[in-house]
């Protein structure tokens, strides 16, 4: 298992499941484990609890993905 975490500023917002839109200081974390499978939470910079974002059943065909994946999806969530 394999985790990503980046810290950026959502000046537009990032759709959550639990509580709509957060905004400002975040933090993205993206779990894939050995099968493939991609986990993406977000969460307010120092805050305890995680929110997922929208969508299941994320599946990465090739594990060596998994970095360009997440440093795609931090920066389009950061961009305004």
């Amino acid at each position: 298992m394999e985790e990503k975490s980046t810290t950026f500023t959502a000046t537009h917002g990032v759709m959550t499941t639990e509580v709509g839109v957060i905004s400002g200081e975040l933090e993205l974390r993206t779990i894939c484990d050995d099968q493939g499978t991609l986990k993406l939470s977000i969460t307010y910079v120092g805050a305890k609890e995680w929110y997922t974002l929208p969508g299941e059943d994320y599946r990465l065909h090739d594990l060596r993905d998994h970095e360009v994946i997440h440093r795609m999806l931090a920066t389009v969530l950061e961009r305004p």
